[in-house]
């Protein structure tokens, strides 16, 4: 009988034990199976376990974390802030399927400063404590990784109907630098990094092959690549199952997905996932209308279920 990789580690703890290696497979998590989770931020609290109770109330399944705010305030950090995530995660039912070093990444870039790939450790550090499969890299901002320049434009090279912006090739080379480096440490800790940003799919794909690792994949934001000139669904279907860790749900001119005047073609975004066969975490980056966040989650959460066929 044959033996793939993972039935090689799992059979021989000593040797898992030795490489200090986690038992996952790139983009497993410890977590409950996949279901409709939420960005903190959107919540209403980043790094803040106050906000779960509000998670369950508005019939989400989890909360994706963001490891903190910046430099001077990283709670994740904090034993104790770790514990109440999970006490109160049990109580409420909610997982924590990935922790986000989001904010302070786009002010503290991967592509420049050498303190943020301290963050990126904190991050997967939380996250193998919460159970969480993988983490979000963030590159908008300061973190953009396309080329501006004097002015601060971009350079579109797209042609025909879809965008694609010159790249930024020194901070690309930084980042894929870092991330070798950082690399053994996530997959001992069993976390992927997921690389968001407003890259293409080509140019995302081209940038993990050259960091060479299975443990980073592509964190795809819907909203994002069809506000930047992409298309999306056939960007899902070229970088494939294997390669999203993880995705975004939010349009940019609405809070109701797939209501009238929404940019984002749901219906298509969801074809192309059960296409590839995803069948992990669903992220809303929805905030719903003001004083009615809760009626509009729960809303959202009901469409992504009839939609992209989540239980």
């Amino acid at each position: 009988m044959t033996m793939n990789r993972r039935d090689f580690f799992l059979r021989s703890g000593a040797g898992a034990l030795a490489l200090g290696w986690s038992g996952l497979m790139p983009g497993e998590s410890r977590a409950a199976a996949a279901g409709i989770g939420m960005c903190d931020w959107n919540l209403g609290g980043k790094a803040d376990p106050s906000i779960i109770p509000k998670a369950r109330e508005a019939h989400l399944g989890g909360i994706q974390v963001s490891v903190g705010t910046d430099p001077g305030n990283i709670p994740l950090r904090e034993a104790g802030v770790r514990r109440r995530y999970l006490e109160l995660g049990k109580q409420y039912d909610i997982v924590f399927h990935s922790v986000a070093a989001g904010s302070i990444l786009n002010q503290i870039p991967l592509a420049s400063e050498p303190q943020s790939a301290v963050y990126v450790i904190d991050a997967i550090e939380a996250a193998a404590v919460l159970g969480a499969g993988n983490i979000l890299l963030a590159f908008f901002g300061n973190g953009d990784l396309r080329l501006h320049d004097s002015t601060g434009n971009l350079r579109d090279l797209g042609d025909g109907d879809y965008s694609s912006y010159e790249l930024d090739a020194r901070g690309v080379n930084r980042v894929v630098e870092v991330l070798r480096q950082i690399v053994p440490r996530a997959m001992n800790a069993g976390v992927v990094l997921g690389l968001e940003n407003t890259l293409t799919a080509k140019q995302n794909l081209e940038i993990i092959d050259r960091i060479g690792s299975e443990w980073v994949q592509i964190y795809y934001d819907v909203g994002n690549s069809w506000g930047n000139g992409y298309n999306v669904p056939e960007e899902i279907r070229q970088i494939g199952n294997a390669r999203i860790c993880e995705v975004h749900l939010k349009d940019w001119e609405t809070p109701l997905l797939g209501s009238s005047g929404a940019q984002v073609d749901m219906d298509q975004c969801a074809r192309a996932l059960a296409d590839i066969g995803y069948a992990k975490w669903l992220v809303l980056e929805t905030s719903g209308r003001k004083e009615h966040f809760i009626e509009d989650t729960r809303t959202n959460v009901a469409f992504v279920k009839k939609v992209f066929r989540t239980a």
